[in-house]
């Protein structure tokens, strides 16, 4: 049984303050500038600060997806750090996974292929996520922030900056022409399309367990999901689906106003579908971004692709020998 931590080592309560957005954050997301510049306050904790308007920019209140100026006012109110272990590293098993992640290193940036099952960064409980990992692998990076998130169900290519001037440039045009995300998701049901284009916009909420909760809204922010099929499967769809905006759980939500849910989608899905599924194997959410596509003003294009793990290929397999033999899957 570990020890607890001795006074002089918990971490004291850091008060309200008030500062000035540096020329050097200019065009970060205000979410991902407090992360910064709170070491270790989880995420969940930030959305609920903001939510509250316990965080104020130039006096009002601000979205998570708020991107600042230089020379704006940032008012971050008072918290208490999370006492962690001095050094403690990650657990062996979770180095492991991303040890031998890496897609690209170059050019101010990497691209990982993130595992499911790792969330991007520590919060809700949870000490370690894939940037608390890699910090503490490539001790040899004096910088290391990420672009952009996946959900922690979700896998695939996952961009980093290593440089603060490429962060900056990354953060504006990761939503924009300039950055191409294309997913891959087995949807539970049969589509009537081939090719669908989905422009519901989505508003954030809380859900009965007060948990955050994306959904459809007319006052919601603007999103582009266009969803293509690739496959017709037993009691299922497999589409590609490239985004054209960046929203907290996009893609699932925007299938579920299909009615088609994200298979193995436990909170927007389908609970008979899920439980079918399961029993050919799938036992993860079936979301994974495969193709990433960086075509910077000035520069060569980068095009990234992670393969569709092999735990999905072979619940792909297992339905396509449902489908030889004829069968159908029951929902019950």
């Amino acid at each position: 049984m570990s020890s607890p931590p001795k006074l002089e080592s918990l971490p004291t309560r850091q008060p309200a303050r008030e500062l000035e957005v540096a020329p050097a954050d200019a065009g970060r997301r205000i979410d991902n500038l407090i992360g910064s510049l709170l070491k270790g306050a989880p995420k969940p904790l930030i959305y609920r600060w903001l939510r509250r308007g316990e965080v104020r920019l130039n006096g009002g209140r601000a979205k998570p997806d708020t991107r600042v100026t230089a020379g704006d006012r940032l008012r971050l109110p008072p918290w208490q750090p999370v006492a962690v272990e001095p050094g403690a590293p990650p657990p062996a098993s979770l180095s492991e996974r991303l040890r031998h992640a890496t897609l690209y290193e170059g050019d101010g940036l990497i691209v990982i292929d993130k595992p499911s099952g790792i969330p991007v960064h520590a919060g809700s409980g949870l000490r370690h996520g894939v940037i608390e990992i890699l910090r503490a692998l490539r001790r040899d990076l004096p910088y290391l922030e990420l672009v952009h998130r996946l959900d922690r169900a979700t896998s695939g290519c996952l961009l980093l900056a290593t440089d603060p001037a490429r962060l900056r440039q990354l953060n504006r045009a990761i939503a924009g022409p300039d950055v191409g995300k294309r997913y891959l998701a087995l949807l539970a049901g049969v589509a009537t399309f081939t090719r669908q284009r989905v422009t519901a916009p989505l508003l954030r909420g809380l859900d009965e367990a007060g948990e955050g909760h994306m959904h459809v809204a007319p006052d919601g922010q603007a999103a582009v999901t266009t969803f293509s099929v690739r496959e017709q499967l037993p009691a299922a769809t497999l589409v590609e689906a490239e985004l054209g905006s960046g929203r907290t759980h996009q893609i699932r939500v925007h299938a579920q106003s299909l009615g088609l849910p994200v298979a193995g989608d436990e909170r927007y899905g389908n609970l008979a579908v899920n439980q079918a599924l399961a029993r050919h194997g799938l036992r993860r959410l079936f979301l994974h971004a495969f193709s990433l596509r960086l075509a910077l003003p000035g520069e060569a294009v980068l095009k990234f692709t992670a393969p569709l793990p092999a735990e999905l290929e072979a619940v792909l397999a297992r339905l396509r020998g449902v489908a030889d033999q004829g069968a159908e899957i029951p929902m019950r």
